[in-house]
């Protein structure tokens, strides 16, 4: 798939490593640079060019929303903040969005997805065809390697999800939203509120249930579309 190009300025350390591990766990983004302050930015956006930027207010030097006033293309815009009075400014600025720390994960997806949907339908052309076979998933403070083709299903247990692999199973802290959108959907399907499966597990199924490597996953109501369809 075709990669938004992103940079995050930041004079915190630790909201970089946030935004960072945040952007390694979205398929669809490309961390170039991280910068301390704005400054440094606008020197490297001189001779390069990204398609989002992640920004917080109270920088050095030069504040967050004074950069964005400096700048003459602008690409799209998150800012990253512990201070909600800077969000009207920030709208009348043209940000995509406005992030409060601390920034949950799901939050952050919501706001990376309205770039997305905008740049595809702006470029089309530039969206290709899903070649990612693999995703990391953070388990026990460590990233992990996992192949789309050796998951099975996907469980949701409340702020947790459980993926069900050929090998292993990991428990790892996102929604079941959350891993749908990391998840290629032409080789998964989602089958009820709480569950996802593979749709090259699938062994047999009914109206209420589907059957993968001898586990029964029931069917919700309003999916059952997604079966007839398969």
């Amino acid at each position: 798939m075709h990669k938004l190009k992103c940079i995050i300025i930041e004079d915190e350390p630790l909201a970089v490593k946030v935004l960072a591990d945040y952007v390694a766990q979205v398929p669809f983004l490309e961390l170039e640079r991280s910068f301390k302050d704005a400054l440094l930015a606008t020197e490297w956006l001189r001779a390069n060019e990204v398609q989002l930027i992640f920004l917080d207010i109270h920088l050095p030097k030069l504040k967050g929303m004074d950069f964005l006033r400096t700048l003459t293309q602008k690409p799209a815009v998150i800012i990253t903040t512990a201070y909600h009075q800077y969000a009207i400014e920030g709208f009348n600025l043209d940000v995509t969005d406005y992030l409060l720390k601390p920034i949950e994960f799901e939050r952050f997806l919501t706001a990376v997805n309205k770039i997305r949907s905008v740049n595809y339908k702006n470029h089309p052309g530039k969206v290709e065809t899903e070649t990612k076979d693999y995703f990391f998933l953070t388990t026990q403070k460590k990233r992990v390697k996992v192949l789309f083709t050796d998951i099975i299903y996907v469980e949701s247990q409340r702020e947790y999800v459980k993926v069900v692999t050929e090998k292993k199973t990991f428990t790892v802290r996102l929604s079941t939203y959350e891993i749908e959108d990391l998840l290629p959907g032409r080789m998964f399907k989602r089958v009820h509120r709480s569950y996802i499966i593979s749709i090259n597990k699938l062994e047999s199924y009914t109206a209420d249930s589907v059957e993968l490597k001898g586990v029964t996953i029931p069917v919700g109501r309003g999916y059952r579309h997604v079966i007839e369809k398969l």
